[in-house]
């Protein structure tokens, strides 16, 4: 009998399933090494090891990993291309649909959006998403092999985008893809918006963004520094007086929150935006080369939790400071990443968990001494199952510190609603849109991202700006589109 006669009657001996490779870890820098230097801590993956990690892919004909990505990114088509080691043509097929990739690749929490849902993940680690999509743009990059994607002709609109953040950047890739002039309006020296002033080099290097940035100018985006909108000009102004046929707002939320205790006023103490900024836009790590003052403090407490907090303190380590992350919940309620807070701890930063600062103490300088805290338990879980921290009586200590920096969140700078009586805002303010169309209560007026939703992630405000870019899309060409009424006061 014929193999092919065997294999049709049921007889042929089926060769068992080869496994699955386990889940591949990106090669990084050591602890010690990293903890004193500003480079990028993982180096990526190598081909190889792209090649092994995409080939744990099941190619899903219903892919919950692309529903789970804020963009929609086609997750394993460029996944199969890698598998058939077409690193450039994977790179070019996501980009399609993120015009971000190596920075998403970086600092975009896949563990909670595409990853999440992989169906590979049940039983095992599910694929890694992110690595691969930094792989790919990297090696784009590297290889001199990216190119300016054919666009359409002119439509003859002009599209306003304020703010240079992850959300402006992606309005104004898409708009300028469907044959619109876009200028975007930033109020800082650089475009790039928090990727750029906010996330230190160890965990996104500069390089990248500006790159991006500059892929986008070379499609024809135009980019106008320091200028404040609101100040320069209005919103009305560029639409009735400068020729602008719709404005996207994605101005972010740069207002810091502080924790309103006393001594917040005393020398040395920080919000996690201006520490931040000082290190990585104005590069006071390299002082004297760079005449910023400098941030080197011999003890540093970073107030907060999140990502921006895991930031601050591995900045201030790496600066020299011993440095301590006060936060008043447990450690599995912080918002940050786990691989954020895993890397913290490997370099050295210490943990006061369950602790809740109580006033910053100074000397006759008013400078900086100590935080003094109490120590916080777990209460009873609320009708949502959490349990909030309360204060544990009598257990006040102070932690002797010379810097503080408040990393707790941030708000909506209410300059652009203040100038625009008809534009809706929240009570948090933040503007209020259509969710479906990202469409503000002015006619003309689209915003995302942060100034929308508060603080939150690249990659959420990434996703709204493209439903926001489709929006007006249709708008400026004359089709209909429904702007919420401005509500009643």
């Amino acid at each position: 009998m014929s193999d092919l006669e065997k294999e049709k009657s049921g007889t042929a001996t089926r060769k068992p399933k080869k496994p699955r490779p386990p889940r591949q870890p990106m090669p990084a820098q050591a602890p010690e090494d990293r903890a004193r230097n500003f480079q990028e801590v993982p180096y990526g993956y190598t081909p190889e090891l792209a090649m092994i990690e995409a080939s744990r892919c099941l190619d899903c004909k219903n892919p919950k990993c692309v529903a789970g990505c804020p963009v929609n990114v086609d997750i394993p088509g460029f996944i199969r291309l890698i598998q058939q080691g077409k690193f450039i043509e994977s790179a070019r097929h996501l980009k399609e649909q993120n015009a971000l990739p190596a920075i998403c690749g970086r600092v975009c929490p896949q563990e909670e959006q595409c990853e999440k849902v992989c169906i590979i993940g049940i039983k095992n680690e599910p694929v890694a998403v992110g690595r691969l999509e930094r792989f790919v743009a990297d090696y784009e990059r590297n290889s001199g092999a990216v190119t300016i994607p054919e666009l359409p002709p002119s439509t003859g609109k002009r599209i306003a985008v304020i703010g240079a953040g992850p959300a402006g950047l992606t309005a104004a890739g898409d708009l300028v893809r469907m044959g619109h002039e876009v200028t975007v309006f930033e109020a800082l020296q650089e475009p790039g918006g928090v990727l750029i002033y906010v996330i230190p080099e160890f965990r996104l290097p500069k390089e990248i963004v500006k790159a991006e940035v500059d892929y986008l100018r070379q499609m024809g985006v135009n980019f106008v520094m320091d200028y404040v909108v609101g100040r320069n000009a209005t919103i009305q102004e560029l639409l009735n007086e400068e020729g602008y046929h719709a404005v996207f707002i994605g101005s972010g939320a740069g207002l810091p929150a502080f924790l309103r205790i006393p001594g917040e006023n005393l020398v040395g103490v920080y919000s996690a935006n201006e520490y931040l900024t000082r290190s990585n836009l104005m590069k006071s790590y390299l002082f004297p080369k760079y005449d910023t003052p400098p941030i080197r403090r011999q003890r540093v407490a970073v107030v907060g939790g999140g990502n921006v907090a895991m930031d601050a303190a591995r900045t201030a380590l790496r600066l020299g400071g011993d440095v301590h992350i006060v936060y008043r919940r447990a450690k599995e309620q912080m918002p940050a990443r786990v691989e954020e807070i895993h890397h913290a701890e490997e370099e050295g930063v210490q943990m006061k968990l369950l602790t809740n600062p109580k006033r910053i103490l100074g000397d006759e300088r008013h400078r900086v001494t100590g935080i003094e805290c109490i120590q916080m338990e777990l209460g009873e879980p609320d009708d949502s199952g959490r349990r909030s921290p309360v204060p544990v009586e009598g257990s006040e200590f102070v932690l002797e510190v010379d810097t503080v920096v408040i990393a707790i969140g941030n708000n909506p700078n209410p300059l652009i609603p203040q100038t625009m009586p008809d534009l809706a805002v929240s009570r948090w303010g933040t503007i209020v849109v259509d969710e479906d169309t990202m469409a503000t209560t002015v006619p003309g007026v689209f915003a995302a991202g942060d100034i929308v939703s508060g603080a939150a992630t690249v990659i959420s405000a990434m996703g709204q700006a493209r439903t926001a870019a489709a929006t007006i899309n249709r708008y400026v060409l004359g089709e209909e589109v429904t702007f919420p009424p401005v509500p009643e006061k």
